[in-house]
């Protein structure tokens, strides 16, 4: 094999494992979030057109792109893997959206959150403490923080769809977790009712607005 080619496969091997393995060592695995998921999350925050969105590991920019084109947004993308910020940028500019969107470079537990309107986050269970300590120090009063995949220990979110797995919260969260808002949901509904809803069988759906 010619010794270019060699380099070049090399070069797309190294390219690919770090596509992957940076932000798996960072404790921030890429999973792609489906398009659906994504309008219903923004929907759900209740995303304004001119409200500063923070997306926290944003991938490769198809929330910022959502979020800039689909909601008026100020967009900001932050993201550990140099390839993922290359490919966010890259999705951003070719979705016409560059100038209400942008991408940062940085590990999204020192990113400074204090102009954040709303942050999003695809999260991960192992995560969640962490993120947790972040966002309540950054996040000022008011600020909205929705939640994709999972719940956020310790904080009783404001709405909550069972079936997409999305967790809306207003800062300061009020103590609590899912089960406290599902409860408190069922005795707004039934005050008569005992305690939180059977779940199994088929999936519901609770929203209110922010």
């Amino acid at each position: 094999m010619p010794t270019s080619l060699l380099l070049l496969f090399l070069l797309l091997a190294l390219a690919g494992l770090s596509w992957f393995f940076i932000p798996i060592l960072a404790g921030i695995p890429f999973v792609p979030t489906d398009a659906k998921r994504i309008r219903k999350a923004l929907e759900m925050v209740d995303l304004q057109p001119g409200e500063t969105f923070y997306d926290l590991g944003c991938g490769d920019g198809r929330v910022l792109i959502a979020a800039a084109r689909d909601f008026g947004a100020r967009a900001v993308g932050i993201e550990i893997s140099p390839l993922h910020c290359l490919a966010a940028w890259m999705r951003v500019r070719l979705a016409g959206v560059g100038r209400q969107a942008s991408v940062r470079w940085g590990d999204i537990y020192r990113a400074k959150l204090g102009k954040a309107d709303v942050a999003f986050q695809y999260g991960h269970s192992r995560m969640a403490e962490r993120l947790r300590l972040h966002l309540a120090e950054q996040l000022r009063d008011g600020a909205r923080f929705v939640s994709v995949n999972v719940d956020i220990p310790g904080w009783q979110p404001v709405s909550v769809d069972r079936e997409s797995r999305i967790f809306l919260y207003r800062m300061p969260p009020p103590p609590g977790d899912v089960g406290s808002y599902l409860m408190k949901d069922t005795a707004e509904v039934d005050p008569d009712s005992p305690g939180v809803p059977e779940t199994s069988g088929r999936n519901r759906s609770t929203r209110r607005r922010a």
